[in-house]
Parts: C-alpha cells; structure tokens; sequence
C-alpha cells in the first residue's frame, strides 16, 4: 500500500520564473523543509484500493477504456477526492499523508537543480497522445521523480492566487488562506505542447473533475 518514495533535501530554491507567465512572477527564494514525495502519481490500481476500503464515489473517467488500464494514473479526481484518498491513506499506514504544496512540488520537479526549466533536461516537446500513458515512462529527473512535467496536472495543497509570489513567505508557503481555484502543477496529455515547465502554474475549481488531472501524495519528514 505505500507508494515508492524519495526525500527532497530541506533548502533553498528560486521559485517562480521572471521570463514566464505573469503568475509565476516575481521570482523569489524560497526555502522548503525536508519532505517525502511519491515517485510517481496514484495510479488506477492503488485507487481502486482506497474505493473498495471506503466505498467513495468512482471518479468520472473511471469505466472509459482510455483511462483505466491500472497502470494509467488515475483521473477525473476532484481536489476533494484526492485529499479524501490522502486521508485514507494516512490513517491505513500511520503516515501523515497529503498534497504537496506549490513550492514543495516546483522544488522537487527541478530536481536538485538550480535554475532547471524543465524536470529531466527536456524541452517543450509535442507527440501524440490521445490519453494518459502509463506512469513511469518518462526519465526521472535529479531526485528520481517520474512524470513531473507531462501525463497529467497534479493538485497541490494551495489555493491558487496569481498575485501571491509577491506576498508569499520566504519560508514554506502554503499560498492564500482562502481561493475559488486551487493550484496544480505539471503538463497534460491534452495539452498541444506535452511538457510543462517546472516553474508553470495551472489551476482549477475544487470540485472540478477533468481527465488530464490526477495527483501524488507526499508527507513532511
């Protein structure tokens, strides 16, 4: 039941790009405490587990064979359902699982790096792609993470603000206290251009349930 993981090392990073989008501005240093993180995103088969023990409703992509190989991660999970799934996880291993934050997943996709635009030395590629591959196909970057840029948008912990760089605290920021959308990070298989910059932003209402987001669980340490 518990998934793979790897320690991200507490530290410092530059969060945020000055030559990318107007939220992801102003770049800013920003340290971020020890944490462990998922090596890839809940697949279809973990969550299968968590419906059986729970009896949670089906996410809304979970029949359509073009998503629910089990091997696939999981989509059609609303925010409230992958915090569901972190709950339940957490009370089944003792282990304080949750999303990660914003700067907890833009720290782990660089990898170790400083300055890495993209998690494993890729760059904006575009190929087919008519629905999710399975996790672990693409190459890990500097931590031994898979997936962090491309396959699906993951939630994170955070309400999302595009202004909030600007205020955000210099030492684990967990964004605003309140919101109508929260924050997701990492490309998606719809998207015309598959790989998403470590430092690009996403967003969506909570309770929105799309087929290119899913999620990956991580816990302080």
């Amino acid at each position: 039941m518990r998934p793979e993981t790897i320690v991200v090392p507490a530290g410092a990073f530059q969060m945020g790009d000055d030559a990318g989008r107007p939220d992801e501005r102003p770049a800013h240093d920003v340290y971020v405490s020890a944490f462990e993180m998922a090596v890839l995103p809940v697949t279809n088969d973990e969550y299968a587990r968590f419906l059986a023990a729970t009896g949670h409703d089906e996410p809304r992509f979970w029949h359509d064979p073009l998503f629910s190989r089990p091997r696939q991660p999981v989509v059609g999970v609303s925010w409230r359902a992958a915090v569901a799934y972190c709950t339940w996880i957490a009370d089944a291993t003792g282990e304080p699982w949750r999303l990660p934050s914003e700067a907890e997943r833009e720290k782990a996709a660089r990898g170790g790096i400083a300055g890495a635009d993209y998690p494993a030395g890729e760059t904006g590629l575009r190929f087919e792609q008519e629905a999710t591959f399975d996790v672990g196909r693409s190459r890990p970057n500097g931590y031994g993470l898979y997936d962090m840029a491309y396959n699906v948008h993951e939630w994170c912990s955070d309400w999302y603000d595009p202004a909030y760089y600007a205020a955000s605290p210099a030492r684990d920021p967990q964004g605003p206290a309140t919101g109508t959308r929260r924050a997701s990070r990492g490309g998606a298989w719809r998207h015309h251009v598959k790989l998403n910059r470590c430092a690009a932003r996403s967003s969506l209402p909570p309770s929105f349930e799309y087929n290119d987001y899913g999620f990956r669980i991580a816990k302080s340490v």
